[in-house]
Protein backbone atom coordinates (compact mmCIF):
# COMPACT_ATOMS: atom_id res chain seq x y z
CA UNK A 1 0.00 0.00 0.00
CA UNK A 2 1.14 3.38 -0.82
CA UNK A 3 1.98 5.26 2.00
CA UNK A 4 0.10 8.75 1.32
CA UNK A 5 2.81 11.09 2.47
CA UNK A 6 4.04 9.43 -0.47
CA UNK A 7 1.45 11.52 -3.06
CA UNK A 8 0.92 14.08 -1.15
CA UNK A 9 3.21 17.02 0.59
CA UNK A 10 2.95 17.98 4.22
CA UNK A 11 1.84 21.27 3.59
CA UNK A 12 -0.89 20.06 1.45
CA UNK A 13 -1.81 18.05 4.02
CA UNK A 14 -2.11 20.58 6.45
CA UNK A 15 -4.46 22.72 4.07
CA UNK A 16 -6.96 19.49 3.59
CA UNK A 17 -6.63 18.75 7.58
CA UNK A 18 -7.50 22.67 8.18
CA UNK A 19 -11.34 23.37 9.57
CA UNK A 20 -11.80 25.82 7.09
CA UNK A 21 -10.85 24.02 4.04
CA UNK A 22 -14.33 22.22 3.87
CA UNK A 23 -16.06 25.29 3.37
CA UNK A 24 -13.89 26.91 0.89
CA UNK A 25 -13.74 23.76 -1.42
CA UNK A 26 -17.60 23.86 -1.51
CA UNK A 27 -17.76 27.33 -2.18
CA UNK A 28 -15.28 27.06 -4.63
CA UNK A 29 -16.76 23.84 -6.41
CA UNK A 30 -20.03 25.61 -6.35
CA UNK A 31 -18.42 28.65 -8.58
CA UNK A 32 -18.41 31.50 -6.17
CA UNK A 33 -15.68 33.53 -6.08
CA UNK A 34 -13.60 34.64 -2.94
CA UNK A 35 -12.33 37.66 -2.62
CA UNK A 36 -10.58 40.39 -0.19
CA UNK A 37 -13.36 41.32 1.59
CA UNK A 38 -13.70 37.26 2.76
CA UNK A 39 -10.69 37.67 5.43
CA UNK A 40 -10.27 34.49 6.56
CA UNK A 41 -10.86 32.05 3.22
CA UNK A 42 -8.93 34.66 1.28
CA UNK A 43 -6.30 34.14 3.63
CA UNK A 44 -6.33 30.51 3.86
CA UNK A 45 -5.82 30.53 -0.20
CA UNK A 46 -3.16 32.91 -0.10
CA UNK A 47 -1.44 30.66 2.36
CA UNK A 48 -2.20 27.46 0.54
CA UNK A 49 -2.50 28.79 -3.48
CA UNK A 50 0.43 26.49 -4.54
CA UNK A 51 -0.21 23.34 -2.85
CA UNK A 52 -4.53 23.83 -3.82
CA UNK A 53 -3.77 24.81 -7.57
CA UNK A 54 -2.13 21.36 -7.75
CA UNK A 55 -4.87 19.50 -5.92
CA UNK A 56 -7.55 21.05 -8.16
CA UNK A 57 -5.51 20.36 -11.39
CA UNK A 58 -6.52 16.17 -10.76
CA UNK A 59 -10.15 17.48 -11.68
CA UNK A 60 -8.98 18.94 -14.40
CA UNK A 61 -9.55 22.73 -13.14
CA UNK A 62 -7.38 25.58 -12.02
CA UNK A 63 -7.19 27.56 -8.77
CA UNK A 64 -6.68 31.32 -10.59
CA UNK A 65 -5.84 34.19 -8.49
CA UNK A 66 -6.95 37.30 -10.80
CA UNK A 67 -5.39 40.50 -10.87
CA UNK A 68 -7.61 41.87 -8.67
CA UNK A 69 -6.96 39.11 -5.64
CA UNK A 70 -9.86 37.19 -5.79
CA UNK A 71 -9.84 33.48 -6.08
CA UNK A 72 -12.41 30.77 -8.23
CA UNK A 73 -12.36 28.06 -10.23
CA UNK A 74 -11.07 27.52 -13.89
CA UNK A 75 -12.30 24.20 -15.86
CA UNK A 76 -10.77 23.03 -18.35
CA UNK A 77 -12.77 20.94 -21.20
CA UNK A 78 -12.41 17.30 -19.13
CA UNK A 79 -13.28 18.90 -15.99
CA UNK A 80 -14.26 16.31 -13.28
CA UNK A 81 -16.61 18.98 -11.47
CA UNK A 82 -19.74 19.98 -12.62
CA UNK A 83 -20.34 23.00 -14.27
CA UNK A 84 -23.15 25.26 -15.81
CA UNK A 85 -23.32 28.02 -18.23
CA UNK A 86 -24.12 31.58 -17.49
CA UNK A 87 -26.60 33.06 -20.07
CA UNK A 88 -26.37 35.62 -22.26
CA UNK A 89 -28.32 37.77 -20.62
CA UNK A 90 -26.40 36.97 -16.63
CA UNK A 91 -23.10 38.14 -18.84
CA UNK A 92 -24.30 41.56 -20.24
CA UNK A 93 -25.43 42.13 -16.50
CA UNK A 94 -22.34 41.01 -15.37
CA UNK A 95 -20.55 43.54 -17.24
CA UNK A 96 -22.57 46.43 -16.27
CA UNK A 97 -21.92 45.35 -13.13
CA UNK A 98 -18.30 45.92 -13.79
CA UNK A 99 -19.09 49.23 -15.61
CA UNK A 100 -20.58 50.27 -12.45
CA UNK A 101 -17.89 49.27 -10.59
CA UNK A 102 -15.47 51.42 -12.43
CA UNK A 103 -17.62 54.66 -12.37
CA UNK A 104 -17.51 57.58 -10.12
CA UNK A 105 -21.25 56.90 -9.12
CA UNK A 106 -19.57 53.83 -6.66
CA UNK A 107 -17.37 56.14 -4.25
CA UNK A 108 -20.27 58.96 -4.54
CA UNK A 109 -22.76 56.25 -3.36
CA UNK A 110 -20.53 55.03 -0.90
CA UNK A 111 -19.90 51.80 -3.31
CA UNK A 112 -23.81 50.82 -2.81
CA UNK A 113 -26.23 50.04 -5.87
CA UNK A 114 -29.90 48.83 -6.63
CA UNK A 115 -31.00 46.70 -8.73
CA UNK A 116 -32.82 48.99 -9.79
CA UNK A 117 -30.14 51.37 -10.71
CA UNK A 118 -28.29 47.97 -13.17
CA UNK A 119 -31.56 47.82 -14.99
CA UNK A 120 -31.57 51.49 -15.63
CA UNK A 121 -27.91 51.18 -16.84
CA UNK A 122 -28.63 48.38 -18.72
CA UNK A 123 -31.10 49.92 -20.58
CA UNK A 124 -28.65 52.97 -21.20
CA UNK A 125 -25.65 51.10 -22.34
CA UNK A 126 -27.70 48.63 -24.51
CA UNK A 127 -30.31 48.29 -26.97
CA UNK A 128 -33.74 47.48 -25.75
CA UNK A 129 -35.04 46.15 -28.42
CA UNK A 130 -32.19 43.48 -28.49
CA UNK A 131 -32.89 43.14 -24.71
CA UNK A 132 -36.30 42.70 -24.91
CA UNK A 133 -35.62 40.02 -28.30
CA UNK A 134 -33.49 37.93 -25.78
CA UNK A 135 -36.07 37.54 -23.40
CA UNK A 136 -38.68 36.65 -26.18
CA UNK A 137 -37.77 36.43 -29.65
CA UNK A 138 -41.29 37.71 -30.61
CA UNK A 139 -41.36 40.67 -28.28
CA UNK A 140 -43.64 44.04 -29.84
CA UNK A 141 -41.95 45.62 -26.71
CA UNK A 142 -45.36 46.17 -24.42
CA UNK A 143 -45.03 46.76 -20.80
CA UNK A 144 -45.49 42.88 -20.16
CA UNK A 145 -41.88 42.12 -22.48
CA UNK A 146 -40.39 45.30 -20.56
CA UNK A 147 -41.73 43.64 -17.14
CA UNK A 148 -40.13 40.03 -18.29
CA UNK A 149 -37.31 41.70 -19.07
CA UNK A 150 -36.80 43.42 -15.15
CA UNK A 151 -37.61 40.08 -14.09
CA UNK A 152 -34.87 38.19 -15.56
CA UNK A 153 -32.41 41.41 -14.70
CA UNK A 154 -33.12 40.81 -11.19
CA UNK A 155 -33.06 36.97 -11.80
CA UNK A 156 -29.32 36.92 -13.26
CA UNK A 157 -28.51 39.87 -10.75
CA UNK A 158 -29.26 37.08 -8.25
CA UNK A 159 -27.65 34.35 -9.89
CA UNK A 160 -24.13 36.65 -9.79
CA UNK A 161 -24.80 36.95 -5.97
CA UNK A 162 -24.89 33.39 -5.39
CA UNK A 163 -21.36 33.22 -7.38
CA UNK A 164 -20.20 36.17 -5.04
CA UNK A 165 -19.82 38.86 -7.52
CA UNK A 166 -21.93 41.23 -5.13
CA UNK A 167 -22.97 41.24 -1.44
CA UNK A 168 -26.47 41.92 -0.17
CA UNK A 169 -26.53 45.38 1.84
CA UNK A 170 -29.57 45.57 4.20
CA UNK A 171 -32.14 42.70 4.52
CA UNK A 172 -31.99 40.39 2.10
CA UNK A 173 -34.78 41.56 -0.23
CA UNK A 174 -33.87 44.89 0.30
CA UNK A 175 -32.76 44.97 -3.46
CA UNK A 176 -29.30 46.99 -2.20
CA UNK A 177 -25.84 45.28 -2.70
CA UNK A 178 -22.23 46.28 -2.92
CA UNK A 179 -19.91 45.51 -6.11
CA UNK A 180 -16.88 42.63 -4.93
CA UNK A 181 -13.85 43.33 -7.47
CA UNK A 182 -14.92 39.70 -8.58
CA UNK A 183 -16.79 41.21 -11.23
CA UNK A 184 -13.64 42.00 -13.65
CA UNK A 185 -14.30 38.66 -14.43
CA UNK A 186 -16.39 40.18 -16.80
CA UNK A 187 -14.06 43.03 -17.50
CA UNK A 188 -10.63 41.41 -18.47
CA UNK A 189 -10.69 43.38 -21.29
CA UNK A 190 -10.49 47.14 -19.98
CA UNK A 191 -7.64 46.13 -17.53
CA UNK A 192 -5.30 47.48 -19.93
CA UNK A 193 -6.93 50.13 -21.03
CA UNK A 194 -6.67 53.84 -21.47
CA UNK A 195 -10.33 54.71 -20.26
CA UNK A 196 -11.74 51.19 -18.11
CA UNK A 197 -15.17 52.86 -17.77
CA UNK A 198 -15.42 53.90 -21.55
CA UNK A 199 -14.11 50.66 -22.62
CA UNK A 200 -16.35 48.78 -20.43
CA UNK A 201 -19.44 50.88 -22.11
CA UNK A 202 -18.15 50.39 -25.50
CA UNK A 203 -18.07 46.13 -25.06
CA UNK A 204 -21.56 46.18 -23.46
CA UNK A 205 -23.32 48.86 -26.45
CA UNK A 206 -21.14 45.77 -29.17
CA UNK A 207 -22.56 43.37 -27.54
CA UNK A 208 -19.66 41.33 -26.75
CA UNK A 209 -21.09 39.83 -23.42
CA UNK A 210 -23.85 38.53 -25.18
CA UNK A 211 -21.70 36.35 -27.86
CA UNK A 212 -18.84 34.46 -26.13
CA UNK A 213 -16.82 32.63 -28.98
CA UNK A 214 -14.67 31.39 -26.56
CA UNK A 215 -17.48 29.56 -24.85
CA UNK A 216 -18.43 27.98 -28.07
CA UNK A 217 -15.15 27.04 -28.51
CA UNK A 218 -15.09 25.10 -25.62
CA UNK A 219 -18.02 23.03 -26.12
CA UNK A 220 -17.02 21.91 -29.23
CA UNK A 221 -13.00 21.05 -27.43
CA UNK A 222 -15.03 19.27 -24.97
CA UNK A 223 -17.49 17.22 -27.33
CA UNK A 224 -14.68 16.19 -29.40
CA UNK A 225 -12.57 15.41 -26.21
CA UNK A 226 -16.22 12.53 -25.11
CA UNK A 227 -16.86 11.26 -28.95
CA UNK A 228 -14.56 8.25 -28.29
CA UNK A 229 -15.50 7.50 -24.72
CA UNK A 230 -19.38 7.62 -25.32
CA UNK A 231 -19.43 4.03 -26.57
CA UNK A 232 -22.72 2.01 -25.11
CA UNK A 233 -22.22 3.79 -22.29
CA UNK A 234 -24.50 6.08 -21.44
CA UNK A 235 -22.86 9.62 -20.41
CA UNK A 236 -23.64 11.57 -17.38
CA UNK A 237 -25.43 14.46 -17.61
CA UNK A 238 -23.37 17.60 -17.05
CA UNK A 239 -24.22 21.16 -16.28
CA UNK A 240 -21.76 23.20 -18.39
CA UNK A 241 -20.18 26.60 -16.88
CA UNK A 242 -17.65 28.74 -17.21
CA UNK A 243 -17.88 32.02 -18.88
CA UNK A 244 -14.48 32.36 -20.82
CA UNK A 245 -12.58 35.23 -18.80
CA UNK A 246 -15.94 37.11 -20.06
CA UNK A 247 -18.27 34.69 -18.07
CA UNK A 248 -18.23 31.81 -14.67
CA UNK A 249 -19.26 28.50 -12.82
CA UNK A 250 -21.93 27.55 -10.09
Amino acid sequence: MTDIQDVISPKLANAIANPIFPTVDSLLRSGRHISTDQLDNHAFLMDFQNELDGFYRRYNVELIRAPEGFFYLRPKATTLIARSVLSELEMLVGKVLCYLYLSPERLAQQGIFSTQEVYDELLNLADEGKLLKAVNQRSSGSDLDKQKLSEKVRAAIGRLRRLGMIHTVGEQHSGKFTISESVFRFGAEVRSGDDPLEAQARLIRDGEAATPQSLELEKQAKAASHADELDDEESAVEIDEEFDDAGEQE
